[in-house]
Protein backbone atom coordinates (compact mmCIF):
# COMPACT_ATOMS: atom_id res chain seq x y z
CA UNK A 1 0.00 0.00 0.00
CA UNK A 2 1.29 3.51 -1.20
CA UNK A 3 0.23 6.52 1.03
CA UNK A 4 0.97 10.27 0.74
CA UNK A 5 2.65 12.19 3.94
CA UNK A 6 1.76 16.09 3.67
CA UNK A 7 3.38 17.69 6.34
CA UNK A 8 2.05 21.64 7.44
CA UNK A 9 5.00 23.07 9.40
CA UNK A 10 6.72 22.11 12.60
CA UNK A 11 7.85 23.97 15.70
CA UNK A 12 11.33 23.16 15.62
CA UNK A 13 13.91 24.68 13.90
CA UNK A 14 16.02 23.02 12.17
CA UNK A 15 19.66 22.39 13.61
CA UNK A 16 22.65 19.86 13.39
CA UNK A 17 21.08 17.69 15.78
CA UNK A 18 17.57 17.59 14.17
CA UNK A 19 19.36 17.07 10.66
CA UNK A 20 21.29 14.22 11.68
CA UNK A 21 18.33 12.39 13.43
CA UNK A 22 16.58 12.93 10.28
CA UNK A 23 18.87 11.70 7.91
CA UNK A 24 19.25 8.34 9.78
CA UNK A 25 15.64 8.02 9.84
CA UNK A 26 15.17 8.95 5.85
CA UNK A 27 18.17 6.47 5.53
CA UNK A 28 16.69 3.88 7.77
CA UNK A 29 13.52 3.86 5.73
CA UNK A 30 15.19 4.29 2.11
CA UNK A 31 17.46 0.99 2.85
CA UNK A 32 14.30 -1.10 3.93
CA UNK A 33 12.24 0.27 0.41
CA UNK A 34 9.24 2.03 2.59
CA UNK A 35 10.48 5.51 1.54
CA UNK A 36 9.76 5.97 -2.27
CA UNK A 37 9.96 10.31 -2.48
CA UNK A 38 10.73 12.89 -0.41
CA UNK A 39 10.68 16.65 -0.89
CA UNK A 40 9.85 19.89 0.32
CA UNK A 41 7.57 22.34 -1.10
CA UNK A 42 7.33 25.94 -1.94
CA UNK A 43 5.54 27.72 0.19
CA UNK A 44 3.05 29.38 -2.03
CA UNK A 45 3.01 27.82 -5.14
CA UNK A 46 0.08 28.65 -7.86
CA UNK A 47 -3.63 27.81 -7.63
CA UNK A 48 -5.62 26.59 -10.53
CA UNK A 49 -9.19 26.18 -10.44
CA UNK A 50 -11.38 25.02 -13.47
CA UNK A 51 -15.52 25.90 -13.19
CA UNK A 52 -17.80 25.60 -16.44
CA UNK A 53 -14.96 25.50 -18.45
CA UNK A 54 -12.79 28.57 -17.72
CA UNK A 55 -9.68 27.61 -15.72
CA UNK A 56 -8.12 30.58 -13.35
CA UNK A 57 -4.33 30.35 -12.51
CA UNK A 58 -3.29 32.42 -9.17
CA UNK A 59 -0.52 32.62 -7.61
CA UNK A 60 -0.03 31.02 -3.81
CA UNK A 61 -2.55 28.54 -3.03
CA UNK A 62 -3.05 29.33 0.95
CA UNK A 63 -4.23 32.77 2.80
CA UNK A 64 -1.83 32.18 5.52
CA UNK A 65 1.38 30.46 5.55
CA UNK A 66 0.82 28.19 8.37
CA UNK A 67 -1.37 26.55 6.62
CA UNK A 68 1.12 25.93 3.55
CA UNK A 69 2.06 22.15 3.03
CA UNK A 70 5.89 22.51 2.90
CA UNK A 71 7.08 18.94 2.73
CA UNK A 72 5.79 15.76 1.13
CA UNK A 73 6.37 11.80 1.82
CA UNK A 74 5.05 9.22 -0.14
CA UNK A 75 6.01 5.18 1.40
CA UNK A 76 5.39 2.03 0.60
CA UNK A 77 3.12 0.30 3.99
CA UNK A 78 2.39 -2.79 4.48
CA UNK A 79 -0.93 -0.87 6.17
CA UNK A 80 -2.41 2.17 7.24
CA UNK A 81 -1.08 1.69 11.30
CA UNK A 82 2.24 1.14 9.85
CA UNK A 83 1.79 4.49 7.99
CA UNK A 84 0.65 6.16 11.27
CA UNK A 85 3.61 4.60 12.65
CA UNK A 86 6.13 6.45 10.23
CA UNK A 87 4.33 9.37 10.62
CA UNK A 88 4.62 9.19 14.41
CA UNK A 89 8.74 8.61 14.04
CA UNK A 90 8.85 12.04 12.31
CA UNK A 91 6.91 14.31 14.10
CA UNK A 92 9.07 12.87 17.43
CA UNK A 93 12.07 14.51 15.53
CA UNK A 94 10.29 17.36 14.16
CA UNK A 95 7.99 18.66 16.85
CA UNK A 96 4.50 20.16 16.69
CA UNK A 97 3.24 20.68 13.42
CA UNK A 98 -0.07 18.77 11.31
CA UNK A 99 0.08 16.00 8.47
CA UNK A 100 -2.26 14.44 6.54
CA UNK A 101 -1.93 10.44 5.62
CA UNK A 102 -4.02 9.54 2.33
CA UNK A 103 -3.37 6.24 0.45
CA UNK A 104 -2.56 6.75 -3.28
CA UNK A 105 -4.58 4.43 -5.88
CA UNK A 106 -3.15 3.46 -9.04
CA UNK A 107 -3.18 1.51 -11.61
CA UNK A 108 -1.04 -1.40 -9.96
CA UNK A 109 -3.72 -1.22 -7.06
CA UNK A 110 -6.20 -3.08 -9.13
CA UNK A 111 -7.47 -6.50 -9.34
CA UNK A 112 -4.40 -7.82 -11.55
CA UNK A 113 -1.96 -6.21 -9.46
CA UNK A 114 -0.32 -9.63 -7.60
CA UNK A 115 -0.04 -11.01 -11.28
CA UNK A 116 2.40 -7.97 -12.26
Amino acid sequence: MRFLMTTKGGSRTPDAAMMAEMGAFIEEMTRAGVLLATGGLEPGGLRMVSSGGEITVTDGPFTEAKEAIVSFALIEARSREEAVELARRFWKIVGDGESAIQQVFGPEDGPDAGSR
